[in-house]
């Protein structure tokens, strides 16, 4: 009797173990995601078939707050990026040195609590 007793309260109490959980939502992402792309996506002129930018794989980009550097990310094949940021106005630019040609950012954004911003942004390949 003792055992069926504690046996009912164990199952209740995943019953509204399982239901709080269910009503508990937890906070969508802050940040910023999206996709880089670059064009021209060829020197010269453009074929009619070619087209006009394609997805920036494999590049590392500084995030920057008004207080600083802050974090970078760095964009996967297909030139997408998700990242977690504090709210707040937020530049983006290439890492590294200044490339002689292109253009790769800044790129502004402003991050609002509880909401991933999407962005896509154009790079400048330079090349004309």
């Amino acid at each position: 009797m003792r055992s069926a007793k504690l046996l009912m309260v164990w199952t209740l109490f995943a019953v509204f173990a399982c239901l709080s959980s269910e009503l508990t939502r937890a906070e969508p992402d802050t940040g910023l995601e999206g996709v880089v792309t670059i064009s021209p996506t060829v020197p010269g002129p453009m074929k009619a078939d070619a087209p006009a930018s394609v997805p920036l794989p494999n590049i590392t980009f500084m995030v920057e707050s008004e207080t600083g550097t802050t974090t970078s990310f760095t964009t996967d094949d297909s030139g997408q990026f998700r990242i977690s940021l504090k709210p707040g106005h937020y530049k983006i630019s290439r890492k590294g040195p200044k490339p002689a040609i292109g253009h790769f950012g800044p790129f502004e954004a402003d991050v609002v609590a509880g909401k991933m911003t999407k962005v896509e942004w154009e790079c400048d390949a330079g090349t004309r």
